[in-house]
């Protein structure tokens, strides 16, 4: 088993019509935040049923299909390391988290950190020290800082939420889109489990968040009550 013949198997199923509209989907053009990316031209549910298929895959072959030029290999082999990380003892499951972060440069697009974070960086960090997510939120690369705040899901579905308070405060004044529908995303799910501890943060903060975070942190609120933190979080003229 190795990573030819998972490139192999994707190739089978590779659709052109689907990979031009997903160079469009993925912002792929100069100046866009997927520049360069290219792709097969493969559905989500298919590439998870060759990942399975080869789930066995070791981690060094695997570092070959994450190197990948095609966005669908680099996924494919993610989707590899979370399904090998469900079923890892502490030593192997030290050995995965350890490889994701050699390799994270590769984790370049934003479903191949919302695919992968939560389930490898926070599966790890459960019960181990988390100031690692707050280097990331701290970098100049933006795939780095989504990572950041996207690893918290994990500890939110835990109902533990002050990785993802705090990690968010670091990313308030971030200027990228991703970024802000992220935090925005995150804080929404706080929410859904204790939304006295998303009002209290979006009382502190709410006037420093740009529009589209705090949209997306209200969006299941109220008519009355979305109105109401739109209006209290105004920026001063």
């Amino acid at each position: 088993m190795d990573s030819e013949e998972v490139q192999e198997a994707l190739r089978e199923i590779a659709d052109p019509a689907i990979a031009k509209h997903s160079q469009h989907f993925f912002k792929t053009n100069p100046g866009e935040y997927g520049e360069g990316d290219q792709f097969l031209g493969i559905r989500v549910p298919e590439t998870r049923k060759v990942a399975k298929q080869f789930s066995k895959l070791s981690l060094k072959e695997t570092k070959k299909l994450l190197q990948s030029l095609y966005h669908e290999e680099r996924l494919c082999a993610l989707i590899i390391l979370v399904n090998k990380m469900k079923k890892a003892d502490s030593e192997t499951g030290q050995q995965i988290y350890q490889f994701y972060l050699d390799n994270i440069d590769q984790v370049n697009n934003w479903d191949l950190v919302d695919t992968s974070a939560e389930h490898i960086i926070g599966h790890y960090l459960e019960d181990k020290d988390r100031n690692i997510l707050y280097e990331l939120a701290e970098s100049k690369n933006l795939w780095k800082r989504r990572i950041a705040i996207m690893t918290t899901f994990y500890f939110i579905k835990n109902n533990n939420f002050a990785d993802t308070l705090g990690v968010s405060q670091l990313l308030l004044n971030d200027d990228h889109d991703l970024i802000h529908k992220a935090v925005g995303w995150m804080l929404r799910e706080v929410g859904k489990r204790n939304i006295k501890a998303e009002e209290k943060f979006l009382n502190q903060h709410g006037k420093k968040m740009p529009r589209t975070m705090l949209r997306y942190a209200i969006e299941k609120f109220t008519k009355a009550k979305r109105k109401y933190y739109l209006y209290k979080t105004k920026p001063d003229r």
